[in-house]
């Protein structure tokens, strides 16, 4: 044997691969998600393959993994296996509309919520003790430029720079940026101390931030003269917010396509009063979809619009944009967006092991828009299965399960 293997040692290596199992002569996988049609718009995969995970690691995306490799397979034929989907507008923490994010987040497949403005820098601590440190969903922070947080958003005299930023160095893994919503006063100190915050930190800023005439402000002027490249306009088909559609003409206006030029984004957000059917409708009609797709889902929004990020998805599909784009304003661009790509986004080899599992579905679909109009729909997607870190953590259909006739001894609790 010593000297065949010094002769042949691809023959010798070929023998050992034949004679031990399975198991010891391949690499062994802890999950493996088999017969799926894979979209991972980062790596450009549009195919069926397989998904392979050991621990919390993606360790392989293939056609045709033996699923002896694995020491649990699950069946996804006919569904559609994503990244974990990332929600950059939700709501964990703050006085009255915060949801904790594994009762919404995980059943619908977002593996990552980022918490928009909760909390500012004198109580993320305990936004971190009480959501970040205890949920399964990864929970990231938009920081409120109000140091007390969403409680009172008109304290300009609680719009502290320095501190804000400070925070954020602080705490660079969890905090990815600076909100600024509601502000009821007049002028631009609120968005401008953000903004400073933003540079400061060297974080983006993400606003949600009233254009009505009475508080001496325009979108024009925030987008072409506030906002810096990278930072965000969220509820971006409302009206309210930032003017996407003229009113008079119904054409995108020609600062939107200016601002996206230099650089800012435009994010959904579309929550119980801000995604509207004819602004969305225009607007994709005239090739200007959001940059990325989130929910701002929250304890009323949940009940009325229940604009999820598959349901937010659904809604852009049947104003005409393909699924596989969709996926990418899910996962790769607000990964982007935030300064977690490749580490989060992707399906690929060595990243985390986030994902979700679709299943796309054609009827007649009932979706609301935040004055509760409805358009009819032929087509939408729900999650079946999510991942998060390796470990199922939400199984619609039971695909994970065996069934209790060859499921063994009751005994044993799994």
């Amino acid at each position: 044997m010593n000297l065949l293997s010094r002769r042949y040692p691809a023959a010798w290596l070929l023998l050992i691969a034949v004679l031990l199992p399975v198991g010891v002569a391949g690499q062994t996988y802890d999950l493996l998600l088999k017969g799926g049609h894979v979209i991972d718009p980062a790596n450009e995969i549009d195919v069926p393959m397989d998904v392979a995970v050991t621990g919390n690691k993606i360790a392989r995306v293939a056609r045709d993994i033996p699923a002896g490799r694995a020491k649990k397979t699950v069946d996804v034929s006919g569904l559609l296996v994503v990244p974990g989907l990332i929600d950059l507008h939700g709501h964990t923490f703050g006085p009255d509309a915060s949801l904790f994010p594994d009762d919404t987040a995980l059943v619908t497949g977002t593996t990552t919520l980022v918490d928009c403005g909760g909390p500012g820098w004198k109580n993320f601590e305990e936004h971190k003790g009480k959501i970040v440190d205890k949920a399964k969903t990864r929970v990231l922070t938009f920081l409120n430029i109000v140091g007390g947080g969403m409680r009172d958003e008109n304290d300009v005299d609680d719009m502290d720079p320095e501190k804000t930023a400070a925070k954020i160095l602080e705490y660079p893994d969890l905090i990815v940026g600076i909100k600024n919503a509601h502000f009821g006063g007049m002028g631009w100190v609120s968005v401008r101390r953000a903004v400073e915050a933003g540079r400061l930190s060297n974080t983006p800023v993400i606003l949600d931030n009233h254009i009505l005439t009475k508080f001496d402000r325009d979108t024009r002027t925030k987008l072409l003269d506030i906002l810096r490249p990278g930072d965000m306009h969220t509820h971006f088909y409302n009206d309210r917010q930032v003017e996407v559609i003229d009113r008079f003409t119904k054409k995108v206006q020609p600062y939107m396509h200016e601002a996206r030029r230099r650089g800012v984004l435009f994010d959904m957000g579309h929550g119980n009063g801000s995604f509207l059917w004819p602004v969305a409708t225009e607007a994709m009609k005239q090739g200007f979809p959001p940059d990325t797709i989130s929910t701002d889902l929250h304890a009323q929004s949940i009940f009325s619009t229940q604009s999820d990020m598959p349901n937010c998805i659904t809604k852009l599909m049947n104003l005409g944009m393909e699924l596989q784009d969709a996926i990418m304003r899910s996962t790769m661009n607000p990964a982007k967006a935030i300064k977690r790509f490749p580490e989060l986004g992707t399906l690929g080899d060595g990243k985390g092991a986030d994902i979700t599992v679709l299943k796309y579905e054609e009827g007649i679909f009932a979706l609301k828009d935040a004055w509760r109009k409805k358009l009819l729909g032929t087509k939408r997607v729900r999650c079946v299965l999510t991942v998060r870190d390796g470990e199922i953590v939400f199984d619609e259909d039971g695909l994970g399960f065996p069934l209790w006739t060859d499921a063994g001894d009751y005994d044993t609790i799994p």
